[in-house]
């Protein structure tokens, strides 16, 4: 590490945030618990399927996994901004692990059952509504340099989709082996790695608000500040509308190995490792950028590529054709939501960070949970294809509404990029960060 060139070389700009020491232990622990994560995922949606055969059902469990993200996330964000955010997450991991360690032995004890799978899916669902909000809000202490922070969100965003992309991959060809056991046995041993570079981390204990402060009332300024301040507000409302109508797709993806691949869980694992690299390369992408300018409208664009990619991928007969296609959309989708995060994270006020992230935490992954029973519900009835057809024409929708409020959002922005110097106020490019063109005089 001492012999990178951080900034210096081009593999050096790419990964800058990794000069922090923190930084790097948090990302070298979070890309092997997230591998197991994935793993783990597609097991459970694969066992889920095979126990019952119904699309609805996976609908089900993703409600069941993700709904308390939408229900406890806003609470948790107030906590987030009392607590100490360092211990949160290493009491979270571990009681992950507990919960991937019950699954296997359960499932190699024979006595897993649906139910089993729905309770600790619930479970799951709890820890994570205080999990995100408060990683997103913990990624911003582990950098020093306010410029690295893009980076740091956008490298944060590569380990999640590289897991994507490994994870899957090899649950598809574990769960053909030897069944879904081993991938809940893998993921529980995966956290190992993640509580162990948090207790070797050496960090300050923050908080951004009084810890005697009302929880209800911390959460009514939080709602406040978010809905009178408009690049928060449509921010939230395009990741939303992505989360509702256009990730729920995965779910989906069983169906169509089911009904066009012949029901082989490799090309499952596949078409889910294909999303994972178009997710990666999304967030390579983004980490190689150097400014934070432009972001607003890579939101518009990202968003019609994820609409358009899923679109053509109901068509799609030919498993190559398929796989390019969700790498598209995978491309398309983390970029608009690692850089509606990364605008969040950088106008938000410090002392909102928690509650604010907690929001966005709402809106990625509390409304996937609702658009799984809409999306589950809706291919039982009217089949894969028009349902993906209506998740793509979705995220193009969101798209054209999210650009048609770009000046508000622009001239909002301005004066606190200004304010916080992230591009150098002498410059005239100041004007035009995210996409804005400089006024002329």
């Amino acid at each position: 590490m001492k012999n990178i060139k951080w900034g210096k070389t081009e593999f050096g700009f790419v990964v800058r945030a990794l000069r922090y020491r923190n930084y790097r232990l948090f990302f070298g622990g979070q890309a092997v618990s997230l591998i197991g994560t994935w793993m783990q995922g597609i097991a459970v949606s694969w066992l889920v399927f095979r126990m019952t055969n119904s699309v609805l059902m996976l609908g089900a469990i993703g409600f069941a996994s993700q709904v308390p993200a939408f229900l406890a996330t806003p609470f948790a964000g107030v906590m987030v901004d009392k607590w100490d955010r360092h211990k949160v997450l290493i009491i979270t991991q571990v009681l992950a692990m507990a919960q991937a360690a019950i699954l296997a032995i359960l499932f190699f004890t024979n006595t897993i059952t649906l139910w089993h799978v729905v309770a600790l899916s619930i479970f799951l669902g709890l820890i994570s509504a205080f999990e995100m909000p408060t990683r997103h809000a913990f990624v911003v202490e582990l950098v020093d340099r306010k410029e690295d922070l893009g980076n740091a969100i956008a490298l944060n965003s590569s380990i999640f989709n590289g897991a994507r992309f490994v994870g899957p991959f090899f649950a598809g060809l574990l769960i053909a082996l030897s069944g879904e056991g081993i991938c809940f046995i893998l993921n529980a041993l995966s956290y190992v790695a993640v509580i162990a570079a948090l207790c070797a981390m050496r960090v300050q204990v923050k908080r951004e608000m009084p810890r005697d402060t009302h929880v209800l009332q911390g959460l009514k300024d939080g709602f406040k500040y978010a809905a009178d301040f408009a690049p928060i507000r449509y921010i939230l409302t395009i990741v939303g509308v992505g989360s509702f109508l256009g990730m729920p797709y995965a779910i989906l993806l069983p169906v169509f190995t089911r009904d066009v691949f012949h029901d082989d869980p490799r090309i499952f694992g596949f078409l889910m490792a294909a999303s994972g690299i178009g997710a990666l390369a999304g967030a390579i992408y983004l980490a190689s950028r150097k400014t934070v300018r432009g972001l607003t409208k890579k939101i518009v664009s990202a968003s019609f590529l994820f609409g358009i990619g899923l679109m053509l991928f109901a068509f799609s007969r030919s498993l190559w054709l398929s796989l390019v296609l969700i790498l598209l959309a995978g491309f398309g989708m983390i970029v608009q939501m690692a850089s509606c995060n990364t605008i969040l994270q950088t106008i938000v006020d410090d002392n909102k960070r928690g509650r604010i992230m907690s929001f966005y935490t709402m809106a990625f992954i509390g409304m996937v949970p609702f658009g799984s029973l809409l999306i589950g519900a809706l291919a039982q009835r009217i089949g894969g294809q028009p349902t993906m057809l209506i998740s793509g024409l979705s995220c193009i929708a969101g798209g054209v509404f999210f650009a048609s409020k770009l000046p508000e959002i622009r001239k909002a922005i301005r004066p606190i990029y200004e304010r916080k110097g992230i591009i150098p106020i002498e410059n005239a490019e100041v004007e035009s960060t995210v996409g804005i063109v400089p006024r002329k005089n």
